[in-house]
């Protein structure tokens, strides 16, 4: 009985096979001409006129009026012409058809038929052994009869197509976004070639819409049990519309959840929304589906930046970036070379990332006119030939060593890159006459727990203490030529400083460590279970950097709203279930040397005030006279020189009182005295 099955099941393959085979055949080819679906429509017309004269004529007449029949539905199907052209009903592709292209042939006949119809008062006139007279009845039953044969047509070989690009192994999928960009990205999937998914519901966030159907599957409400239904619906993948995407990264419990049973996310980038009546062939190749990474699902919002008027201010203007092959420094390259600079003076002490930027300059930006330098910020006569040579307009200083352990341990050279290198690009953009310079700051810098942190505190205390003394200069130099009655003006650089937490994706950041832990096989090292941080995509980041660079008026510390708070040990997880490891464990390592478990971009007494960006605001700090500022970091470089990381870190202490060392014996030490 077994082999029996067996052998009908083998026969029943080999039936279906062939057929398979014949339609893939077919519907590789690019279309069918247009003569044989006019062709196939005309023997649709003939036909329903023969049956509509047959019906309406007690079943017999056909044979012996067989003649004059054809010569009169010949007459219609030539009129049918004027229809078809009309509506240009041949125009698209039948096995792509949609009922936009039903009603065209719908339209079409309608016009024919009417035509027709007029046709009558001259058929009238001539014999009925050249033209049969057809009744309004027989030709109102024609219409019908070959529309539907015509539509059944299409959709018939519509419906072998999907059959022939069906795959096997296409997955099941429901899709996050209903009415607009659910159903646009929906119909795209199911135009796509091959089919890759198969939908099977719909989640929107609209209660309302909750157990309606939507192209014939349900829809299910974000707050159902969607972990629960993905399950008992064997889904595979989520594909995310859009314009939900926001939406969607707010929503991490079901992102977790939809994870946990290891449902794959996709998100679906711009034109797969297009709507129905688009061209299905453009829908196709323009639908892009991007599977998510852990950047995608970290909960933030789009930020939108006025780049509109940053390009007004930068374009035709000579530009200098300090750490341009780094992280923000490269992506500060690519956002400024758009806008059509001058000329680009570009800084790094990183031989390979140098020339890399290099290389993408040449190639992205030919036209920019661009000068690479591997030169160290600390070397006072280098930088001042390059300042002298160059005579930028706009200075963005990204240079600065940032990673926390490695400046526990060398506190001498924090100082001299970080402080020194700083003070040596400002003081040379005052003596150069740059109209502003940009500092990149770190939220590491708020009570500062940690050499870093605090070294970068003691540039912005640099930076914007002279700022405030060139603006004292600048007064003084008013009231004297208007004393002198002179118009004379001299130029001051305006200092303004920006504060953010982590950039995704930077280098030695978190993400890729915990995404080549994962390669290996683990274990993945959190060095807290509680240990928070705030992220931010590195373009976004720059892109305000810029904005409030080029907007600042001098003095300020720009402030970024960085979003939620990102617990470390959630985004371990997360990575590891996305990547579909198995038994990639989580080692809790302990903090390290000045490392926080909270960042923060206030100290306790400062405050804010909003500013021309809903993202960015300013801190209102303390104001530091420059002549003791400078006394100080004067003094705190000369000690640095000596190489004696207690001293060094003791005169930081003096400068910011508010850096109390955390997770850092022999430096918590200085904190009792």
């Amino acid at each position: 009985m077994e082999k029996v099955l067996g052998l009908n099941r083998i026969r029943k393959r080999r039936l279906h096979n062939p057929l398979v085979k014949l339609l893939r055949w077919y519907f590789s080819k690019n279309a069918l001409p247009y003569w044989c679906i006019f062709a196939l429509d005309g023997i649709i017309l003939l036909g329903s006129g023969i049956f509509s004269y047959w019906i309406f004529n007690e079943h017999h007449g056909v044979i012996e009026h067989f003649i004059p029949l054809m010569n009169t539905l010949i007459v219609y199907l030539l009129t049918n012409i004027i229809g078809v052209r009309t509506f240009h009903t041949y125009a698209g592709i039948v096995r792509y058809s949609s009922f936009v292209d039903l009603l065209k042939v719908c339209y079409a006949n309608l016009l024919s038929f009417a035509l027709v119809w007029g046709l009558h008062y001259l058929i009238y006139e001539m014999p009925e052994d050249v033209m049969l007279h057809f009744r309004t009845r027989e030709i109102v039953l024609m219409f019908i009869i070959s529309t539907s044969l015509m539509w059944a047509v299409r959709i018939l070989v519509k419906a072998l197509y999907d059959v022939s690009a069906y795959d096997k192994r296409a997955s099941r999928a429901l899709i996050y976004g209903a009415m607009n960009g659910g159903v646009g990205l929906a119909k795209n999937i199911r135009n796509q070639r091959p089919v890759k998914y198969i939908i099977k519901g719909f989640i929107s966030h609209d209660a309302r819409l909750k157990h309606n159907r939507l192209m014939g599957e349900r829809v299910y409400s974000q707050y159902d049990d969607i972990a629960w239904i993905a399950e008992k619906n064997r889904i595979e993948v989520l594909l995310v519309a859009s314009n939900r995407v926001d939406e969607i990264r707010q929503n991490q419990k079901l992102l977790d959840d939809l994870i946990d049973v290891g449902v794959k996310i996709f998100l679906a980038q711009g034109a797969a929304e297009m709507n129905s009546e688009a061209d299905n062939q453009q829908m196709m190749s323009d639908l892009k589906l991007k599977e998510v990474s852990v950047e995608d699902l970290l909960p933030r919002n789009e930020i939108k930046v006025d780049m509109e008027s940053v390009g007004e201010l930068l374009t035709n203007k000579r530009i200098m970036i300090t750490g341009a092959a780094g992280s923000i420094g490269s992506e500060m390259v690519r956002q400024i070379a758009s806008y059509q600079p001058e000329a680009m003076l570009l800084i790094d002490s990183a031989e390979t990332p140098e020339h890399d930027v290099r290389l993408m300059m040449a190639s992205e930006f030919p036209n920019v006119e661009t000068k690479t330098v591997v030169a160290n910020i600390c070397q006072m006569a280098h930088m001042e030939k390059l300042f002298r040579d160059f005579r930028p307009n706009y200075v963005f200083h990204a240079a600065a060593y940032k990673h926390v352990p490695m400046m526990e341990d060398n506190p001498c050279e924090a100082v001299f890159n970080n402080i020194y290198g700083t003070k040596v690009i400002a003081d040379l953009s005052v003596k150069y006459g740059v109209r502003k310079f940009v500092m990149v700051s770190t939220d590491k810098a708020v009570n500062p727990t940690n050499v870093m942190g605090c070294s970068k505190r003691i540039c912005e205390i640099y930076v914007q203490s002279l700022d405030r003394e060139l603006k004292f200069r600048e007064l003084d130099d008013v009231r004297k030529a208007k004393k002198a009655k002179s118009s004379k003006k001299n130029v001051y650089t305006q200092f303004v400083t920006t504060r953010f937490g982590n950039v995704l994706g930077s280098n030695g950041s978190v993400i890729p460590l915990f995404r080549e832990q994962i390669r290996k096989g683990g274990p993945v090292t959190v060095t807290d279970e509680r240990i928070v941080r705030y992220f931010m995509l590195i373009p976004e980041a720059c892109k305000l950097v810029l904005e409030a660079g080029t907007k600042g008026n001098g003095g300020e510390i720009f402030i970024f709203d960085m979003g939620q708070p990102v617990r470390i040990a959630d985004l371990a997880e997360r990575m590891i279930k996305l990547s579909g490891a198995k038994n990639v464990e989580i080692q809790y390592t302990g903090l390290r040397e000045g490392e926080k478990l909270y960042e923060e971009m206030l100290n306790d007494k400062e405050k804010t005030k909003p500013t021309f960006h809903e993202k960015i605001r300013i801190a209102k700090v303390r104001e530091y006279d420059f002549d003791q500022v400078s006394k100080d970091i004067d003094e705190l470089i000369a000690i640095s020189k000596q190489y004696d990381d207690m001293a060094t870190v003791k005169k930081m202490k003096e400068i910011v009182p508010e850096y109390k060392s955390e997770n850092s014996p022999k430096y918590e030490a200085l904190d009792k005295k």
